[in-house]
């Protein structure tokens, strides 16, 4: 057992022991990683969600279906030009014992989209009225198309009618803030004994590799109904250390299933293992160097031909991913039946490898010349895909070798835009919607790694953002992804789906397409 493994245990022990004295329902969740951050603002990947979700509540919410229910808002009324929404807030308390008011959306709302908090997810409120311009530095904060009515009222009012606006209002970046703890304590706000929270849980302690811990939140307006009184969050990159955990009755939530001990999980946990449909996309973002050849398109759809996805849902995954040759996944709403594709996806393999090599040639890339650096963060399922994409590359005299970097500062390092070749990435749905898949890819987008730009790709973003007629937006938006599969800055691989361990124990647990599972829901017997 790892260094790591011990401190975790000990703590389980610690825990587990002290929820047994006091009779509390515990609950002990497996989670990819540790947040990088508790800031909403300052944070991206699911596993961070997870916990946030867990800790605040926005307008809306997440019900056991994954789907937008009212949150903080009990009640909300639009504008019958769909512009304005008027929410009305519910009474509930933060951990601290003050009341959730109006002013605490709005300012975090418009922290947010401070250009001095340089929040990276600010993009996903770009709908709100001049959103993108004071984001951007070229409107005050005040312009913000945010308002408070009074106490128990905020007024939101929107760009363009925005179809999925209140599915947005799910996200991390829209929760609140407690703002006199964050204007108080400055970036020390998220520390243990200092994080003021609204969900139907608190904070209690933060130990980085070992576990984040939760208590209920009494303040919480619904928190006679919240069952689980404490939440141990324990990070593990390693997933086969959380089957050993789970198998010993440490663990009841395992978020991940190595793919390689899948046929064990098949056979020894057929009934704790979930697999289901998820919304989201695995992808390599292609960087490079400035004079560096995977900046021309024709390389990029050499590397792309030559990839076997087959090889890699069916065998490195195990049959729990599907292969993908687009970007927006399948089952999407608002989106053209069928959805788009390229059109080698069907052409036998070798046939493409002979196609990937006279592309080279063309580009001016000489057999066994070009060496790319495949980066990756921590776990075996992203090893084994890197890996074997490095023994196809090979098929096309393209060299490759592995980085392996830890997963709390991988994608951070992306999103600051730090210099790789090519890099592994997944994008999971933030709301059920192509535009959040395609305008990752616009460029002034943070999670656009590549740093591509396209003034033609932006410009039908922004045309299918004003688009009102469901219809045409699709067809528009299916243009976009047309033009993003011929230049390739991003070379979809796999569409997900969900894979988790979950105790028989555990009730409140249902399975859903975009994989959310607040502990609020749960009960441990």
């Amino acid at each position: 057992m790892s260094t790591r493994d011990l401190l975790a245990a000990s703590a389980l022990a610690l825990v587990l022991g002290a929820g047994a004295a006091s009779a509390q329902m515990v609950l002990n969740r497996g989670n990819d990683t540790d947040p990088s951050s508790l800031d909403p603002h300052q944070t991206s990947t699911v596993s961070e969600s997870n916990v946030l979700l867990d800790l605040f509540e926005g307008l809306l919410a997440f019900n056991t279906a994954g789907e937008a229910v009212p949150g903080m808002a009990e009640r909300w009324d639009i504008s019958e030009d769909g512009l304005t929404y008027t929410f009305h807030l519910r009474d509930s308390k933060w951990s601290n014992g003050d009341p959730v008011t109006a002013d605490d959306f709005s300012f975090a709302y418009h922290r947010i989209m401070d250009p001095q908090t340089a929040a990276g997810y600010a993009s996903i409120l770009f709908p709100i009225k001049n959103a993108e311009m004071v984001a951007g530095g070229k409107m005050p904060l005040d312009q913000l198309g945010v308002k408070v009515i009074d106490p128990k009222t905020l007024e939101i009012t929107l760009e363009a009618p925005t179809p999925y606006f209140l599915e947005l209002l799910t996200h991390q970046t829209a929760l609140p803030l407690h703002r006199k703890s964050v204007e108080e304590l400055g970036n020390q706000f998220t520390r243990p004994g200092n994080l003021v929270s609204n969900g139907a849980f608190r904070l209690a302690s933060f130990t980085p590799n070992a576990q984040l811990v939760m208590e209920k939140n009494p303040g919480y307006y619904d928190a006679g109904n919240v069952r689980v009184d404490r939440i141990n969050y324990i990070p593990f990159e390693d997933r086969s250390s959380c089957i050993r955990r789970f198998e010993a009755g440490e663990v009841q939530i395992c978020s991940d299933v190595p793919a390689e001990q899948m046929d064990y999980v098949q056979k020894n946990l057929t009934q704790e293992l979930r697999i289901a449909p998820y919304l989201g996309v695995y992808y390599l973002p292609v960087k490079g160097a400035e004079g560096s050849p995977l900046k021309d398109a024709r390389v990029r759809k050499a590397i792309s031909m030559a990839i076997d996805r087959d090889f890699l849902a069916n065998e490195v995954w195990a049959k729990t991913m599907l292969p993908s040759y687009a970007f927006v996944p399948p089952g999407i709403a608002n989106y053209v039946d069928g959805g788009v594709t390229v059109d080698y996806a069907s052409e036998d393999l070798f046939d493409r490898e002979d196609e990937a090599k006279k592309l080279l040639e063309e580009a001016g890339v000489a057999p066994g010349s070009l060496t790319v650096e495949l980066r990756y963060n921590t776990s075996e399922n992203n090893k084994n895909t890197m890996a074997a994409i490095a023994d196809m590359l090979k098929n096309i005299d393209i060299n490759a070798r592995l980085n392996e970097v830890e997963g709390t500062t991988y994608f951070n390092y992306m999103r600051e835009d730090g210099p790789f070749d090519i890099s592994r990435a997944g994008w999971i749905g933030d709301y059920n919607d192509p535009q959040n898949f395609l305008m990752i890819n616009m460029g002034n987008t943070p999670f656009n790694y590549s740093r591509w730009k396209s003034p033609e790709y932006d410009a039908l973003m922004n045309k299918a953002a004003e688009t009102l007629d469901l219809g045409e937006r699709a067809k528009v938006l299916a243009e976009a992804e047309t033009l993003l599969l011929d230049q390739l800055p991003v070379i979809p691989i796999l569409s997900y789906s969900s894979r988790a361990l979950v105790s028989t124990k555990v009730g409140g647990y249902d399975d859903n397409l975009m994989d959310k599972h607040p502990t609020r829901w749960m009960s441990v017997n």
